[in-house]
């Protein structure tokens, strides 16, 4: 139970000892969370909600607003200050009779003997008071009217609010005293209404005094209370900001590790708090020692192991069978609760939709599980900004027996130091390690010479695998029964060049054992030597190509070596294979196609498909086959996923790049693609339905001398004819992305991603700015 979810891996490394407190040394300020100490405690507790996929979740907010209502800051500022000139000027007018018969409403609502006949003043305070309680009605209005039009609420929630709990009291207390300073000029004559017409000469002074200040009480306590409420008010963001604490509840807190506390194991949650707390666990711990619980609930006669190993070794329970605990380095943001790898930020544009504008964009094997193909040039940032990333977000779910994930790329290629994986096969170079197993681990002949056969010939024109793979099955059945195991690549080249040597040794050794059936298999092979379509020399071609000095010592059979076998990704290995790009192309190019091959059928072979397994494929270029997609489209459904890496489409045979667009969920064109890889991605994200505005300009024609003079005056003026603007709004259906907005529209350090989740949600084509280029 040490090793729980994580116990078929390699053994540790002996004398390694894992370090995961912090050093002496303050380190750097780290790219990823979370580091040791207080700042996991705050990674657990911060929320990670549900969300469409590919979305950040770490931390995550919805952004606000609506993309068909756009205002922005400076638009919404302008309106508010325009709204509110707007209406003290016809205020203005209103109150000093520059509008006639502005007054006649109250006049014919009140009787005529309070209005004098002639210029219509009133004749006594009742008509006094009835014109000041009518202009400020007309103030009340004109207010109302104005606000709404200028969006007064929301610029001050926006400009203002939006700043600080200190900004809004500001806000509110200068809006408090510029209010009071127009009630107690008399601009606003409130004062006037309510204690202006009172028979103060009838009053003792003392009673003059109580009542005036009940007056200013009663007029100011109005405006006080209101703006102490505007004050105090919450806006939509704090509220959704204090919420989650209000109701968070002690028992909730992941630190205390609560689903253990649950089953009744409160010492061994009380252990692993002490852990967090104390800083000598890290994000890796949490996630391993998380998956190793759920091992348990689905096997609960693994409680007591787990138990005792959480009682002696705390944050170092359930170690990975490597002994580590984290990468050496890493070279992106991560989040292992929820399985994420931050690529870069959406961009803020019209070409994404309003809600994932700003926002983080992140991979994981939610998305992953459809397989992922990216095209860019050399210098795009395939490598960097996404290759490199998502393998290491594997590699740290590999630690806490999550995943399974092998790497491929050229010698040379920076997928990570050494340190980051388990097992690095370093193909053609004499000081690797390990080697490859070229039959995939497996025992069956008819499947080695199938997936040999898709590796050596499938991309030869008009060769017929089928053929091929039926004449390295009468080698390899035979050649199995006689020694126990499949021929070294020698051995396969003479047996395939028909050597009388090789095959008379190998007639003999059946012969010897009796194997009737095996000596017929050899038989059928010996008569299609030398005849018409024999696939056995272009097999023998290709295979020569692995049987060079430089790969001497390699792909051995004979149980010397250390090979590895894509048969491991039942267990939660970091595998990197380096291939010798530079030197043998054609012999790395073979190879890649045969572990893809390998890859399709033991993902899907596995009886435990539990761990997510993954490859990713530094350069994918001539690795495709017309199997090998049939069989991505297979991955999803084994809880597995490829990455696919190109420089361009054309390193794909044409008959596959339209099938093979449509075998994986996510494609992504990085800047600087070509207009014919464009045209491939803009077919395969479709048309969508926008509102489009055409504006026509009409020349004015004029009928009268006047008008006609007008506009020669303004021709001569302007140089321009005078014209009408006719607007047309429709909706057409166009391209999400075209092939020339691909080509030329994307900025460097930019991508096009689109997703599609293993539950089939979809996410449209979306401009993304990848992490670490401005």
């Amino acid at each position: 139970m040490d090793s729980e979810g994580t116990n078929e891996g390699r053994a540790t490394r002996a004398g390694h000892v894992p370090h995961p407190s912090a050093p002496t040394t303050a380190p750097p300020k780290p790219r990823h969370a979370p580091a040791v100490g207080a700042p996991l405690e705050e990674w657990l507790r911060t929320p990670r909600p549900q969300a469409e996929p590919g979305v950040w979740r770490f931390g995550y907010v919805p952004r606000k607003g609506s993309a068909t209502d756009p205002v922005g800051d400076r638009s919404l500022l302008s309106g508010a200050v325009i709204s509110f000139l707007a209406c003290v000027l016809v205020w203005s007018l209103i109150t000093n009779n520059y509008i006639p018969y502005t007054d006649l409403p109250v006049k014919l609502f009140t009787p005529r003997d309070w209005w004098k006949p002639l210029d219509g003043g009133p004749v006594d305070g009742r008509g006094t008071a009835a014109l000041q309680a009518y202009v400020l009605l007309v103030t009340a209005v004109l207010v109302v009217w104005f606000s709404r039009l200028g969006s007064w609420s929301l610029a001050f929630e926006r400009l203002v609010a939006a700043r600080g709990p200190r900004a809004r009291v500001a806000g509110a207390t200068a809006g408090a005293l510029f209010v009071a300073l127009l009630i107690w000029t008399n601009t606003l004559t409130v004062l006037g209404l309510v204690g202006g017409h009172l028979p103060y000469e009838d009053m003792s002074p003392g009673t003059v005094n109580l009542v005036t200040l009940l007056v200013y009480a009663v007029v100011f306590a109005p405006v006080v209370v209101f703006f102490v409420r505007l004050a105090r008010r919450s806006g939509p963001d704090e509220r959704s900001r204090t919420a989650p604490v209000s109701v968070a509840e002690p028992v909730a807190d992941p630190v205390g590790w609560p689903e253990l506390r649950d089953a009744g194991l409160g010492g061994e949650a009380e252990r692993l708090g002490g852990e967090v707390r104390g800083g000598r666990m890290n994000d890796v711990d949490y996630a391993r020692i998380r998956r190793a619980w759920e091992g348990v609930r689905a096997d609960p006669a693994r409680l007591s192991a787990f138990a005792e190993a959480v009682r002696d070794k705390g944050a170092a329970a359930c170690v990975h069978p490597s002994g580590d605990r984290d990468l050496p380095v890493r070279a992106a943001r991560h989040d292992l609760l929820a399985r994420q790898v931050l690529l870069g930020t959406v961009e803020d544009g019209e070409r994404n939709p309003n809600a994932r504008r700003g926002t983080g964009l992140a991979l994981g094997p939610d998305v992953l599980g459809t397989s992922l193909l990216a095209v860019g040039p050399s210098g795009s940032g395939k490598t960097a900004r996404l290759v490199r990333p998502v393998v290491e977000s594997l590699a740290l779910q590999a630690l806490a027996g999550q995943a399974a994930v092998i790497a491929v790329g050229a010698a040379g290629s920076r997928l990570g130091p050494d340190e980051s994986y388990d097992i690095v096969v370093r193909v053609g170079d004499p000081d690797s390690v390990h080697d490859l197993d070229l039959y995939g681990g497996t025992g069956d002949a008819d499947e080695a010479a199938a997936l040999l056969a898709e590796a050596l010939v499938a991309d030869a024109p008009g060769a017929d695998v089928r053929r091929a793979a039926t004449a390295l099955a009468q080698l390899l059945g035979p050649f199995r029964a006689a020694h126990g195991r499949f021929p070294s690549v020698p051995e396969l080249r003479e047996l395939l060049d028909g050597v009388p040597t090789a095959v008379t040794s190998l007639r003999q050794a059946l012969e010897g054992a009796g194997n009737q059936a095996m000596l017929r298999e050899l038989d059928a092979r010996e008569r299609q030597y030398g005849a018409h379509g024999d696939p056995g020399p272009a097999l023998a071609d290709r295979i020569a190509l692995l049987d060079r000095p430089a790969f001497a010592g390699f792909f051995d059979t004979t149980g010397r070596g250390r090979p590895f076998s894509l048969r491991a990704l039942e267990h939660p290995v970091r595998v990197r294979v380096d291939l010798p790009e530079r030197g043998h192309a054609d012999a790395s190019r073979m190879l890649a196609r045969l572990l893809l091959a390998q890859f399709n059928a033991s993902a899907a072979a596995r009886a435990d498909r539990s761990l997510f397994a993954f490859l990713a494929l530094d350069d994918a270029s001539h690795t495709l086959t017309p199997e090998t997609v049939r069989g991505i489209q297979r991955l999803r459904s084994a809880n597995a996923g490829v990455l696919l890496a190109l420089r361009s489409l054309d390193d794909v045979p044409e008959a596959l790049r339209t099938p093979l667009l449509g075998a994986v969920g996510c494609r992504m064109a990085f800047s600087g693609v070509t207009t014919w890889d464009g045209q491939r991605f803009a077919e395969a994200w479709g048309t969508e339905w926008v509102e489009t505005r055409d504006v026509t300009h009409r020349t004015v024609f004029a009928d009268q001398p006047l008008t006609r003079a007008i506009h020669a005056f303004r021709k001569m003026v302007t140089g321009k004819a005078v014209t009408t603007d006719a607007v047309t709004v429709r909706q057409v259906e166009r391209e999400r992305w075209s092939a020339s907005e691909l080509a030329h529209a994307v900025p460097p350090g930019c991508a096009v991603l689109s997703l599609t989740s293993v539950r089939g949600e979809r996410e449209a084509p979306l401009l993304l700015r990848l992490a670490g280029t401005g």
